[in-house]
């Protein structure tokens, strides 16, 4: 368990030496070595914990020196915030980061002699003995620990290498945007540094440290244009986020002086033993546990915090794969998951589950009426978050399973669809789906790649289908038919908007334009290796539901625990062997689409590629197919502002309810 600190270091060292490194030539190869590095060290991690058990391990309990740096940190942290938001004149958001900051400050100065041992002993009374020490280890690794580092190390460090070339095209096409490379790639790396810090943490103020990081860079990150509209939806990031931070440092506060303790696990682990055995006090735990609940929300962008993810897409694509996929609003629902055992059978757990089921929904719907690819995957990650939250606040062994499977497909398949289409974008000039008809013709590598992608959310026998299936079956042996209805309506809509995507990049359409495929062979390698592990994953869907899922849930809940039986896994294993023919469909089209060629009359000379024609009048036409967006009814300014009122009201009458019993 060395490693641990050599892991978190290697990215924040990258993040220091890229920007110093003036050739560009010189800083790829330092990026890609950067990135190497995290991979390495993350599956040496791995490989050093499986070859010890796969146990769970706790680490570094004394750490003062530490502690001290980070609460350091914290008020850097802040001065930072205070200096840019009087720079741009935001002084609201100064409020945020003030009062969450004074307030760890003084929880963690002021903190009372007063441990979870002594709080044991009020219960039992002489049955504890006073003098035993409690361990408080401020690092875990367990498997949902270890999952998350392999994602935001995997997922994240290709996202890293494929930024190297994005970034040369990306200032090619964008001359009016000022060139700060080094200073982009040094966020990415920090990001990866701080969420690797974060999903090892045990405890809640070393977690908030790397969360306040978190929201901080993706500030940075969304306004790196440093255009007006940039630097407004990275103030509306900052300030969303630095709620949800407000909540986490109430948790910190609360729990340090009510229970005695700011383990994440001694306080999900109390709360479930104080409702089944002593459930006159458990509102000890309560505020701490909805005020965490609340600060997941927020940063995993569910209803009404969701306009910060959406504004983060005038942000360059790789941190949009990066704020999407493999970190930021991970970060969120890795909170809520281990917070499930919690919020099972609850009231805050119901809070949880109603907002990300109406997430799921709402964000599906206005996915309809969308044409720019960006803002469809935006709305496609509010969608499947939303799934996982709701999965999450129902906390039963089967709705955990389902939500960690959604999260590891989501993570491989929506970052290789960033990418995917961030290199259409550099090639064609527009990330306008409709630009992208005939797509398959004009660069069929792309398509291929976003095909994959697009298969993976939503099509059988791709893995999030079939956790989806398994959340159908939960929400109704937990006899949740409002769940069960948002789901039902959500997929179909879910449907309805990758099927409309995925029609216009295989429909066989000539056309006079030239399209020159400008992706480089690193952001190639980044896809293709993403594209490799989407089809392993539902080819290996079985050993991924043993190996990795079930573990976690038997960590999580203390017993063993086995969603799909043998057979059952069995048949699913001979069904995914269907997903090569995905891939190979697409291929045969190419070989064929010049053979099976037919023009088509269009009231007037065709011209050849079924686009053009001279009408009759001997005047040129421009013959031009659209799909059906529905935007009267499914568009942002019809559903978004009766979406943002009906969560924030559910949210604030269950908050005040929940706050209010506990008192």
């Amino acid at each position: 368990m060395n490693l641990i600190p050599v892991l978190i270091a290697w990215p924040l060292l990258a993040a220091i030496v890229v920007p110093c490194i003036r050739d560009k030539r010189a800083r790829g190869v330092a990026v890609y070595v950067g990135a190497g590095g995290v991979m390495t060290l993350a599956l040496g991690l791995l490989a050093v914990w499986l070859a010890g058990g796969k146990r769970d391990v706790l680490l570094y309990p004394e750490t003062e020196i530490l502690d001290t740096a980070m609460l350091v940190g914290e008020v850097l942290l802040m001065g930072l915030i205070v200096f840019l938001c009087v720079r741009h004149k935001k002084y609201p958001v100064i409020l945020l980061s003030v009062g969450q900051t004074a307030l760890l400050l003084w929880a963690e100065l002021t903190r009372p002699d007063f441990t979870l041992v002594d709080f044991a002993a009020q219960i039992f009374g002489p049955l504890v003995d006073m003098n035993t020490e409690l361990m408080q280890p401020h690092m875990r690794v367990d498997c949902l620990a270890m999952l998350m580092v392999i994602i935001v190390a995997v997922v994240g460090g290709l996202i890293c290498i494929y930024a190297v070339g994005y970034m040369k095209a990306y200032h090619h096409h964008h001359a009016d945007v000022q060139d700060r490379s080094g200073f982009f790639f040094s966020m990415l790396f920090l990001f990866l540094a701080a969420m690797l810090g974060l999903v090892l943490s045990e405890s809640l103020t070393w977690m908030y440290f790397f969360w306040e990081i978190t929201s901080v860079i993706s500030f940075l990150l969304i306004g790196y244009t440093r255009t007006e509209e940039a630097v407004r939806n990275s103030f509306r990031a900052l300030w969303i986020n630095l709620l949800g931070g407000c909540g986490f440092a109430v948790a910190i506060a609360v729990a340090s002086r009510t229970v005695g303790t700011t383990q994440l696990s001694d306080l999900v682990n109390l709360s479930v033993w104080l409702t089944q055995n002593q459930p006159a006090l458990a509102a000890v735990t309560v505020v701490p546990i909805a005020m965490l609940a609340f600060a997941g929300l927020t940063k995993s962008a569910q209803l009404p915090f969701s306009s910060w993810l959406l504004g983060a897409m005038v942000a360059p694509t790789p941190s949009s794969a990066l704020l999407h996929s493999a970190t930021m609003v991970k970060a969120g629902v890795y909170l809520l998951i281990r917070l499930a055992p919690a919020l099972a059978g609850t009231m805050t757990g119901n809070m949880v589950a109603f907002i990300g089921g109406f997430t799921f929904i709402a964000a599906s719907m206005m996915a309809i009426a969308q044409n720019d690819g960006k803002k469809v995957l935006a709305f496609s990650t509010i969608s499947n978050l939303g799934l996982i939250v709701a999965c999450a606040g129902i906390g039963d062994e089967e709705t955990i399973w389902a939500a960690v499977l959604l999260m590891i497909f989501h993570s491989v398949s929506k970052s290789m669809l960033f990418q995917a289409v961030g290199s259409v974008e550099n090639s064609l000039g527009s990330r306008d789906i409709e630009s992208m008809h005939g797509l398959l013709l004009r660069l069929p590598k792309l398509t291929y790649i976003m095909g994959i992608g697009i298969a993976g959310m939503y099509l059988a026998p791709f893995g999030m289908l079939i956790s989806k299936w398994v959340a159908l079956k939960s929400f109704i042996d937990a006899d949740n038919y409002l769940l069960v209805i948002f789901l039902a309506f959500g997929s179909a809509t879910t449907m309805f908007y990758w099927t409309k995507w995925l029609s216009k990049l295989v429909s066989l359409h000539h056309t006079k334009e030239e399209v020159h495929d400008v992706t480089r062979r690193d952001q190639y390698v980044s896809m293709s290796i993403h594209a490799a592990a989407t089809l392993l994953l539902c080819l290996l869907f079985p050993l991924v539901s043993q190996g990795v899922v079930d573990p976690i849930i038997t960590q999580l809940f203390g017993e063993s625990y086995q969603v799909l039986s043998m057979g059952v896994l069995t048949t699913m294993a001979v069904m995914l062997v269907s997903v090569l023919f995905v891939p190979t469909l697409m291929f045969l089209l190419t070989r064929s689409a010049h053979q099976n060629y037919v023009p088509i009359y269009m009231g007037g000379v065709n011209e050849g590629d079924n686009t053009y024609f001279v009408n009759s009048f001997g005047e040129p036409e421009h013959l031009y197919l659209s799909n059906w967006y529905l935007r009267f009814e499914f568009g942002m300014r019809r559903l978004m502002r009766p979406a943002v009122y009906i969560s924030a009201g559910v949210l604030v009458v269950m908050l005040c309810l929940i706050v209010g019993g506990a008192l």
